[in-house]
């Protein structure tokens, strides 16, 4: 082979893999280009999520809860529990007769609710006429 020949396939085979190179490092440096806005994507989405939970745990350690009525609900009925009984338990009567005054009470309070809000002038449609 020819020197000539030679220099000139080897010239031609530096440039080409010079040329493949230069590809290459485009392709290279748009699939690095993607995958550090995809990295970055995933950093902010992970972020807001963790935002987004803090600020839930803050709020419901300072009492700001979506669901504060019916909290209320469930303290005010375990309390009206507590208390009845505590009540029965220190009630001076036995547990007959206070069952007894209790059933009487409750009987009592349900005419009255009768009585109140079962009136004659009311008609079931609510119209009052």
């Amino acid at each position: 082979m020819d020197m000539k020949k030679f220099l000139k396939v080897a010239l031609g085979t530096s440039l080409f893999i010079l040329d493949q190179s230069e590809r290459a490092k485009k392709s290279m440096r748009k699939r690095v280009g993607d995958r550090i806005d995809d990295l970055r994507d995933f950093g902010q989405d992970g972020y807001q999520v963790a935002a987004d939970r803090v600020g839930k745990m803050a709020d419901t350690i300072r009492g700001y809860d979506d669901h504060r009525a019916l909290w209320n609900v469930i303290r005010f009925a375990s309390g009206l529990g507590v208390g009845i009984g505590v009540g029965l338990l220190v009630a001076p009567a036995n547990g007959e007769e206070t069952r007894t005054k209790v059933a009487e009470k409750a009987q009592e309070f349900a005419g009255n609710v009768r009585q109140r809000f079962g009136s004659s002038d009311l008609r079931a449609t609510g119209t009052g006429d």
